[in-house]
């Protein structure tokens, strides 16, 4: 709102021309964000508390997160929040790609509070039946793919790391693709939230790795020279990223450990989807496997602990997720969480640097 308000001042108040910058909007975009998730946070979690919108605990995880039995949960809303309203003031309201991503975030949201309020309501950690989650994520990946398949001059050919030339178009098979990517993407970021601030710090690590994605992808000249698929539109989701990221932030300080309140589904489920479909827009969906190696560790590591059990009757892990594993193991939970954090770092700079190598 405030880029088409005062940019159109900028011929008298040529101050105002800074509007026209996505540079400058990605920065106060996130600290627009940022602010509200920080000073609303206590609120939030009071009134949360007030509603006995406490935190359910499986029954067969590590006994010490026991205690964490009625921390305050559904904080993802606030970083839905911070992140809308943070757009709406500092985006291009008029960019269809960043209508698009904002969304796909408020349809992976709407499941995820469905999710957290069953888990309420039941009083266990079971939630919405599979069938009827898995569905509802599928259905808006099918829209947000067949929407990308019908917008003009939108190609339905993919990247691939390292080879600057190898562009398969998937034509058709572009749309289960997305659905893949963003399903995938989400219940990934899901499984990962299982810590004190375990999923929220990958996740900002991710969100500024795809800000810069989005600036390059939408800037011709950056990208002709780093040879990567240039689509015009797509600069703008460095806002969105920016206000991913600026939530995050404000929502970590509550978050950190020990937890003062959990993002829950609605937080986990709405971010996954977010980056899922960042990916997708800005042509960089493969680089997510590496950018966001973190949850593909621990979406695989769920996988390998089922499919062991149920062909061998044997397990691999202590205990699946991942995160779960190290704990058993002796870990302390800060010391998983940092350690975690540590990687999503390095993958994420090895994610940039292959826009060098091609």
């Amino acid at each position: 709102m405030l880029f088409h308000f005062l940019y159109p001042l900028h011929t008298t108040y040529a101050f105002l021309n800074v509007f026209k910058y996505i540079t400058f909007r990605t920065i106060y975009a996130a600290l627009t964000a940022l602010i509200i998730s920080f000073f609303l946070g206590p609120w939030f979690i009071k009134k949360v508390s007030s509603l006995n919108i406490g935190q359910q605990i499986r029954e067969d995880g590590p006994a010490s997160h026991i205690q964490k039995h009625g921390t305050p949960t559904m904080g993802g809303a606030l970083i839905l929040f911070a992140l809308i309203v943070s757009i709406l003031l500092w985006g291009n309201l008029t960019n269809s790609y960043l209508w698009i991503a904002i969304l796909s975030t408020l349809g992976f949201g709407i499941i995820g509070v469905i999710d957290d309020y069953k888990k309420l309501a039941k009083r266990n950690s079971t939630g919405l039946r599979a069938k009827y989650k898995m569905g509802g994520q599928i259905l808006i990946g099918l829209l947000i793919g067949f929407f990308l398949y019908l917008y003009p001059n939108f190609s339905t050919s993919i990247s691939v790391p390292f080879f600057k030339s190898i562009h398969p178009d998937l034509g058709m098979f572009y749309i289960p693709f997305v659905i893949f990517v963003v399903v995938g993407t989400s219940n990934a970021v899901n499984l990962t939230d299982g810590l004190d601030g375990l999923a929220i710090g990958p996740v900002m690590i991710a969100s500024a790795t795809y800000l810069l994605f989005s600036y390059f992808a939408g800037h011709i000249k950056i990208a002709n020279y780093l040879q990567i698929p240039y689509i015009a539109g797509t600069g703008e989701l460095s806002v969105f990223c920016g206000a991913i990221l600026g939530a995050s932030v404000g929502f970590l300080w509550y978050n950190t450990y020990p937890a003062q309140i959990f993002m829950g589904d609605v937080g986990s489920l709405s971010l996954g989807g977010a980056l899922g479909t960042v990916a997708v827009i800005t042509k960089q969906e493969m680089l997510l496997v590496i950018v966001g190696g973190l949850f593909v560790i621990e979406a695989l590591s769920v996988i390998f602990q089922v499919g062991s059990y149920k062909l061998r009757g044997k397990r691999i892990f202590r205990m699946a997720p991942l995160h779960h594993h190290f704990e058993l193991k002796g870990w302390a939970e800060p010391k998983v969480i940092v350690r975690f954090w540590i990687i999503a770092v390095i993958l994420a700079l090895i994610a940039i640097s292959t826009l060098k190598i091609r």
